[in-house]
């Protein structure tokens, strides 16, 4: 049996730490935008014109019944075809971005639609706008509601890097298939590559789960 080789990890801890700093920046930066650009798809779907909610209930379809993998593989060698190039790691962001907006539009949408009616009710008797009064009253409590349902979704974006490298980025999961690939070292290798996804992985988990139980402490007490 193939035992874990020290000096293969230590001959190569750079490069598995440059690895996990791809996969991390692609994390934080992808879950910004997604959590950002989600917030619009949600108010789209919601809005009473089917103008508005058609094109965007397609877009949210059309990526929720198709691999993340294959919508990666499209961005990065289909659409050259097309006349339109793009870097690795800005197809990666792009399609992961796309993926998981689509998916936390959903989850925003219902958070929304539970806030509670009176507080509809209550933001016009202020005179609030319905600007204001989605800024101010209602999206904060929204998204209360959906945190720890946003923070599952960051732990699944953090595994989900992994797939870029099927468009060449030089994230954890592709350092270690290089490694791999040059020592045959598999067992170390993918083991080390293990270690350090749950390194990070876990932790976020009892975060989550803390975060969410919180949650539900502090919404009980309300009760």
């Amino acid at each position: 049996m193939e035992l874990l080789n020290p000096s293969v990890v230590w001959t190569y801890r750079n490069v598995f730490l440059e690895g996990l700093a791809m996969t991390t920046f692609l994390t934080v930066v992808v879950f910004a935008l997604a959590a950002t650009i989600a917030i619009p798809l949600a108010i789209a779907r919601l809005a009473g014109s089917r103008v508005v909610r058609w094109p965007t209930d397609l877009f949210v379809e059309i990526i929720r019944a198709t691999p993340l993998i294959l919508q990666l593989i499209y961005i990065f060698y289909v659409l050259p075809s097309l006349g339109l190039r793009l870097d690795p790691v800005a197809a990666a962001v792009i399609g992961l971005t796309m993926n998981y907006s689509a998916y936390m539009s959903e989850v925003y949408r219902s958070g929304i639609m539970a806030v509670p009616r009176g507080q509809y009710e209550a933001a016009i008797s202020l005179g609030l706008s319905r600007t204001k009064m989605f800024i101010k009253v209602i999206l904060p409590q929204a998204v209360r509601i959906v945190l720890p349902a946003l923070g599952n979704y960051l732990i699944s974006l953090f595994k989900d890097t992994a797939l870029a490298s099927v468009v060449t980025v030089q994230e954890l999961m592709f350092r270690g298939e290089i490694i791999a690939a040059r020592d045959y070292q598999y067992f170390t290798v993918y083991s080390v590559t293990a270690i350090l996804y749950f390194a990070v992985g876990y932790p976020s988990a009892i975060m989550v789960r803390r975060l969410g139980g919180r949650r539900q402490t502090f919404a009980d007490l309300g009760a």
